[in-house]
């Protein structure tokens, strides 16, 4: 897979850094994903994206940003708050000095149906591709291009009550009501299988 960048059009409405106590445990599940290879790197940054909820009841989150490498220490400016997204014209409202993560639209559709998830974390892990239909996961019915709202639909088409699901030919979404609820249950699926 080669990364192109965002597929929607960004509204910042501000460049202010998103902080607080919440970032630094992001920041350390961002380096146990590329630790774990579930995010593995490429020439500017990494395959994968995390994220959690601000506030019970709402929809605006925290997420990695577009292009950044999760083996890295992270700064808070790596980071982004979206605020929303408009599903049908293609456009995110953040704040924060980067780009949001390619996959919020994916993020912030899975937040808005699911209210008892507050952590996702989206990986790209070969071998876990490979096992799931031996081990009979929730899956995408096809390959959809990653940053689209037709990835986006197929998802949420898939989704259900499942806390971790495969989007077919692209990577995994695992989800929780914490994010180390979210981190461990990749991390466990991995083991599983590795």
């Amino acid at each position: 897979m080669t990364y192109h960048g965002v597929k929607f059009e960004v509204k910042a409405v501000d460049k202010n850094i998103p902080s607080g106590s919440r970032l630094k445990e992001l920041k350390y599940w961002c380096r146990k994903f590329h630790d774990c290879n579930l995010a593995p790197a490429y020439k500017g940054g990494s395959y994968g994206n995390l994220s959690f909820r601000i506030r019970k009841g709402g929809n605006e989150f925290i997420i990695t940003g577009s292009k950044i490498g999760l083996k890295d220490s992270l700064s808070d400016k790596c980071f982004v708050r979206v605020l929303k997204a408009d599903l049908d014209k293609g456009v995110v409202y953040s704040r924060g000095a980067k780009e949001p993560s390619s996959e919020s639209m994916l993020h912030y559709a899975i937040y808005k149906k699911r209210a008892d998830v507050n952590a996702i974390f989206h990986g790209h892990c070969r071998e876990i591709l490979c096992s799931a239909g031996r081990l009979n996961m929730r899956q995408t019915r096809k390959k959809e291009p990653y940053g689209t709202l037709r990835l986006v639909n197929s998802v949420l088409e898939s989704l259900g009550k499942e806390d971790f699901i495969i989007m077919k030919g692209h990577g995994f979404i695992s989800m929780g009501k914490t994010m180390a609820q979210a981190g461990k249950r990749a991390i466990n699926i991995y083991n599983s299988i590795a």
